[in-house]
């Protein structure tokens, strides 16, 4: 399993457009074959400083992903809005594994740990 931690800075005077791109992306990742955890807001703190977390179940999955998300409208129109709305400053992209411990589930049925 490999899972996508996102990082975004974004316009806090346009966080109805950043919620929107969310939600979208949620149920597109979901449909590519995806896991999507969901988008994390600010709440305190920075104001500016949002977070999204998905998972597939390997490298190769992924890729797929990223590149029917290329050529898919949905994808596009999601895409659109974000650079349309300017929604977006800029985000970081990092790949995580989960840790191996004895007892833990790390097929991503379950929740390691809790």
């Amino acid at each position: 399993m490999i899972t996508i931690h996102l990082k975004y800075e974004i316009d806090v005077d346009k966080l109805a457009d950043f919620e929107e791109y969310g939600r979208r992306w949620v149920r597109l990742v979901n449909r590519f074959g995806g896991t999507h955890h969901g988008y994390f807001l600010p709440s305190e703190g920075d104001s500016d400083i949002a977070y999204a977390l998905f998972s597939f179940p390997g490298f190769a999955a992924y890729e797929r992903y990223r590149t029917d998300s290329q050529t898919d409208p949905e994808c596009q129109a999601a895409f659109d809005l974000a650079r349309e709305t300017r929604c977006i400053k800029r985000y970081e992209r990092r790949f995580l594994r989960p840790l191996d411990t004895p007892g833990s589930d790390t097929s991503g049925s379950g929740t390691p740990g809790l």
